[in-house]
């Protein structure tokens, strides 16, 4: 029991210390990232993904609010701006929810946004790079062509999977129902952001080659480019305002201070997760269930301790970082081992389901979600089979 105690203090102090080591280098990728967004990269990027959104959602007409909601959403995604995301996303629903003939019920569309959203399309998973630096990684963003193949993996599984679920649970509009006025925006107001008209399809489709292509020159060439990503980001985003007229300064400041803020709103999440995690191996319960599941888990290239995190993160986002903190600062395992790499990855290419769930469809009432859950769960174990393929590959 002294041993249980101090393993409880220690745990609580250390995750208060990992949050404040993690302030500097989340408020510098916030700031970032808050240039690259105010300089219009977010608006770059849906133009590219319109075309292939067009191909993917033939029930949603081309011209209608929902189209772009929903292509914003993805673009902030994919730059890993979950803030902005969520409002997109809502506003996505509620669009979509107009199109609905019966309210209360999901409709293909929706399931296969979801599906796409639980996926975790991710360019740039800053976030899981800044806790990779604080935890003293020798390369923070060496996860990047891991992270890229695991959700261009999971995203390619998410949608065959809607389009193959929803053939057996068809959408049909029961005798008898008045469609009725969709549900207001539940107080929600948020300037509906058009998104711009698309590039032609061939350079959409010439962008997803050449993000594809990334993945093969990362393995041969990783170990010398990946320590240039980090200057690359920061000089490439800068100067990206710098030729948009940003108040590059500024609008700096004002994306680190969100960055400050993201940090110190983890650490309950933190302490709560660290000290579990700590009472389990002071107790001897993690080296128990680690020998037990290690056996067979391993053969597969998913260790024990990596467990906790593939069955954390559909169900909760704070709770999967603070597993994933635990994980890349056990001087056992460390950020730069193969089980950091993995559970790194397996953050940066999946996302909270049940929480996107939950918010998405009680924005507009839905009740009956039909093929949507068994969709996402599917893209995320998909994420996690891509990012132990990755992990492998990459790693050897």
């Amino acid at each position: 029991m002294e041993v249980l105690s101090k393993a409880m203090i220690e745990s609580a102090t250390g995750a208060v210390e990992l949050a404040i080591g993690l302030v500097g280098v989340m408020a510098l990728f916030l700031g970032l990232m808050k240039v690259a967004e105010a300089g219009g990269l977010l608006t770059i990027l849906a133009r590219l993904i319109r075309p292939l959104m067009v191909k993917l959602f033939p029930d949603v007409p081309a011209d209608h609010p929902a189209m772009g909601a929903m292509i914003l959403n993805l673009a902030a995604n994919m730059l890993g701006l979950g803030n902005a995301a969520t409002p997109f996303g809502i506003r996505a629903m509620q669009e979509l929810n107009k199109l609905n003939p019966q309210h209360g019920t999901a409709t293909n569309a929706m399931a296969l946004f979801l599906a796409i959203n639980t996926s975790s399309v991710t360019l740039l998973p800053t976030g899981v790079i800044a806790l990779r630096a604080a935890a003293g990684a020798s390369d923070p963003a060496a996860i990047l062509p891991t992270t890229l193949f695991a959700t261009i993996g999971s995203t390619t599984v998410a949608v065959v999977a809607a389009k193959l679920y929803q053939r057996v649970s068809p959408f049909t509009v029961d005798d008898g129902i008045v469609s009725q006025e969709p549900p207001s925006n539940d107080g929600i107001k948020m300037p509906m952001k058009n998104a711009a008209q698309g590039y032609p399809l061939w350079v959409s489709l010439a962008a997803l080659t050449a993000m594809v292509a990334f993945i093969p020159v990362a393995v041969c060439y990783g170990r010398s480019v990946s320590p240039w990503i980090i200057p690359a980001l920061m000089v490439g985003f800068l100067g990206f305002g710098l030729m948009r007229r940003v108040r590059v300064y500024e609008v700096f400041v004002e994306g680190a201070k969100d960055g400050f803020q993201v940090a110190v709103r983890i650490i309950p999440y933190l302490v709560a997760i660290l000290v579990a995690v700590g009472m389990l191996r002071a107790s001897g319960v993690m080296d128990a269930v680690v020998g037990a599941l290690g056996g067979i888990t391993g053969r597969f290239g998913l260790p024990a301790e990596a467990l906790p995190m593939a069955l954390m993160r559909p169900l909760s986002g704070s709770g999967a970082y603070g597993i994933l903190a635990s994980i890349i600062n056990d001087p056992a395992i460390g950020p730069d081992s193969y089980t950091g790499y993995l559970v790194s990855t397996m953050q940066g290419s999946t996302e909270t389901t049940f929480y996107v769930l939950a918010v998405y469809f009680g924005a507009v009432q839905v009740r009956r979600i039909r093929h949507s859950l068994a969709a996402a769960l599917t893209a995320d174990a998909a994420g996690v089979i891509f990012a132990v393929l990755a992990c492998s590959f990459f790693l050897g």
